[in-house]
């Protein structure tokens, strides 16, 4: 039977591997067992999936990450080159922690800037922005813009990826989209 979805042949893929239709694995990647990719996935080189990882459908993936055990990243999130995910708070070389991994849930649509790391056991709500390099060490809000180390929360960002600028109503339109969004306390919803 012939693959629906395209892998260089430099690409090690295992067995009980779940690719779904369109997604795109480059060179020198590695997916392993129990993993599953969703449908139109762009995997780019050299990317390590490890076992039970779960991404949903066209999620984005630029060179050189590895994505441990442990993580979820749901529909149309975009990592970054050579962005980092961590599966245990406390590594050490000569004491095995397998099955202490701790669980780190990347929302729909979330961005996470090249070189950031993602310290396990923390959420990224849905269409968060984590800038480049930011080293997130607690949960994020839906539609945050966090940067630096550790990150700190700069304002909120529009599902089209322009940051948000609320009127005294606690009202902004996305300048692209025109997506009306309200901020109500220290959250962000989309309301048109």
């Amino acid at each position: 039977m012939e693959k629906e979805y395209y892998c260089h042949e430099t690409a090690v893929i295992d067995e009980n591997v779940t690719i779904g239709k369109g997604a795109k694995i480059w060179h020198f990647s590695h997916i392993m067992s129990g993993s599953v990719i969703g449908e139109n996935c762009n995997l780019g080189q050299n990317v390590v999936i490890s076992p039970e990882v779960v991404l949903g459908k066209n999620v984005k993936v630029q060179n050189n990450v590895s994505i441990y055990t442990g993580v979820i990243c749901d529909d149309d999130v975009f990592l970054g080159p050579s962005m980092v995910f961590t599966n245990v708070n406390n590594p050490r070389s000569a004491i095995t922690r397998r099955g202490q991994y701790l669980r780190t849930h990347v929302g729909k649509g979330a961005t996470i800037g090249a070189n950031a790391t993602i310290v396990c056991g923390h959420n990224i709500g849905e269409y968060a922005f984590i800038g480049a390099g930011a080293v997130v060490t607690k949960d994020i809000p839906a539609y945050a813009l966090v940067v630096g180390n550790p990150a700190k929360q700069l304002g909120w960002m529009s599902e089209y990826g322009h940051r948000l600028k609320f009127d005294t109503n606690g009202i902004a339109i996305c300048p692209e989209s025109h997506q009306e969004f309200k901020l109500e306390g220290k959250k962000v919803k989309r309301i048109k």
